[in-house]
């Protein structure tokens, strides 16, 4: 059996203990997010990252390419209030420990090697943001069906379950990518930049306003919020210590100077600290 066979494998079998703990997980409160438990044991020393090029940090240094550094989520560099910096103030033994698993162009089920890869490091606090890559593709019919899209997410939040069943996992909701067109359709550069084929599925054709170009926009802002609850609720079945954001990152507002001035697509040093303030929910003692 090759590796994605044992990946599978894994998976399946973790997905079983996550539907027998799903009913004595902590019922949501007015918030939608769980309610707490203890602090894991010891403290954090190490912690996470899951997803795709937001995570990883991409285009938030000069260079379109990943800069770790600058993440949302494990960012150690001085441009970022990360999770990372956050949870070190409390957990000085966490120096170090920031491990960032996120790909560019990664899908959701690309998530489930990811987390593979996580629990070798034996995370207590793992991040989780996915969705962007699966909606931008080159037509709406390419678009990952909502159904197919939280499969992947089970099998990631599974591995977890069996092999880093301490980790506390924050799922983060995927940002309001229509609002970039919103505020970059009349801006030159970003029309510019797009038209290079950046997320077609959104972007292609940013000056029309033909009926089916519009209808295309508002059915890839329908399959991003279709993926939204599909994150809320893989993260109920998870059980208690599962914490969504309750849709904090999808309201970021963005502006043109929160994004990288090489795509005007994603987030620069401003947009990453806006994605983590917005996404943290506090020392993980749920």
């Amino acid at each position: 059996m090759g590796k994605r066979g044992w990946i599978l494998l894994l998976a399946g079998l973790a997905l079983l203990a996550i539907a027998c703990d799903a009913e004595a997980g902590a019922q949501p409160g007015a918030s939608g997010r769980p309610g707490a438990s203890a602090r894991p044991a010891g403290g954090i020393t190490a912690m996470a990252a899951l997803g795709d090029s937001i995570s990883n940090g991409f285009a938030s240094c000069l260079a379109p390419s990943p800069c770790p550094r600058n993440s949302w989520a494990t960012g150690d560099g001085t441009k970022v209030n990360s999770h990372y910096k956050r949870l070190f103030k409390d957990d000085p033994g966490l120096k170090g420990g920031n491990h960032n698993f996120a790909a560019a162009n990664a899908r959701a089920d690309a998530l489930a090697g990811q987390a593979v890869e996580a629990v070798r490091v034996s995370p207590r606090y793992v991040t989780v943001l996915i969705g962007a890559d699966d909606a931008c593709r080159g037509r709406l019919a390419d678009m990952t069906p909502a159904d197919e899209f939280r499969r992947g997410v089970d099998a990631a939040l599974a591995v977890l379950k069996q092999r880093a069943p301490d980790a506390r996992v924050l799922v983060a909701s995927i940002p309001d990518i229509n609002r970039l067109w919103e505020i970059g359709h009349t801006n030159k550069l970003a029309v510019q930049a797009w038209n290079f084929g950046l997320c077609p599925a959104l972007l292609a054709e940013p000056t029309s306003n033909a009926p089916d170009v519009v209808a295309r926009r508002n059915a890839f802002a329908e399959r991003v919020d279709a993926y939204n609850e599909q994150l809320a609720a893989a993260c109920r079945a998870y059980g208690p210590r599962c914490r969504t954001d309750g849709g904090a990152v999808h309201r970021v507002r963005f502006t043109l100077d929160m994004v990288a001035a090489q795509d005007f697509f994603h987030p620069n040093a401003a947009g990453q600290t806006a994605l983590a303030s917005a996404a943290w929910a506090g020392s993980p003692t749920w």
